[in-house]
């Protein structure tokens, strides 16, 4: 069987909320490190959000 081509990986906010989205990745055409903005809820505003493993 073949392995997938797509990966799980944990966009963790950069206001250290702790708050993190779950979000998929083709390591093959997108070798560098995601980042993004999106809402975090917990300080109720748009952030940037890194990827980082899921653990």
């Amino acid at each position: 069987m073949a392995k997938p081509s797509t990966v799980l990986i944990k966009m963790i906010s950069t206001a250290d909320t702790g708050y993190f989205y779950v979000k998929k990745k083709n390591p093959r055409k997108t070798t560098d490190k995601l980042e993004m903005n999106k809402y975090d809820p917990v300080v109720r505003k748009h952030v940037p959000f890194r990827e980082s493993k899921i653990k």
